[in-house]
């Protein structure tokens, strides 16, 4: 989108909100957030947290042992480059610097996917154990009303003949 197109998309809407004295809320109409029905349930496949948190644990397992590598190599150079009065040697301690500053907010990012992906899964496998248990005992509770002793709609014969006294 271009700039011109924001612009006139904010005045076209400032013109829209000037021109109503009523008040806006930002929701959808009716009230309240769709039904679930509406939009779907929540489905997180194990499979997917387990991928993701195993390519990001083996990319910061990658990063650890390979770009690693030019860090001691880059310090020494640049060590040895200012010892004999050369400014490059400066430049190249700053640019070592940066590069292992980089590369550990990149590790740290990887081992936080990692370590969410990890927990992310345990919490929803809890979960998942939760709700089924709680569904079972309600299909258990429910399962109890269905005993019936005698035929849906008649009247039950444990408690015997209503009297006759009554319409004496």
């Amino acid at each position: 989108m271009a700039w011109n197109e924001w612009e006139q998309l904010k005045a076209e809407a400032l013109q829209r909100q000037q021109g109503s004295a009523a008040m806006q809320l930002n929701q959808l109409d009716g009230g309240g957030p769709p039904k679930p029905s509406a939009y779907g349930d929540l489905k997180v496949a194990n499979d997917g947290l387990t991928k993701i948190g195993s390519a990001a644990f083996e990319l910061y397992d990658q990063l650890w042992d390979k770009a690693r590598v030019s860090v001691p190599s880059s310090d020494s150079a640049a060590a040895d480059l200012s010892k004999q009065g050369f400014a490059l040697g400066a430049g190249l301690k700053h640019v070592s610097n940066r590069w292992e500053e980089q590369l550990k907010s990149l590790m740290d990012a990887c081992a936080h996917i990692s370590n969410h992906m990890r927990v992310t899964k345990k919490v929803h496998d809890g979960d998942e154990g939760y709700i089924q248990r709680q569904m079972s005992s309600i299909a258990l509770l429910d399962a109890g009303f269905d005993e019936r002793v005698g035929a849906p709609g008649e009247k039950n014969k444990i408690y015997g003949e209503p009297s006759k006294k009554k319409d004496e």
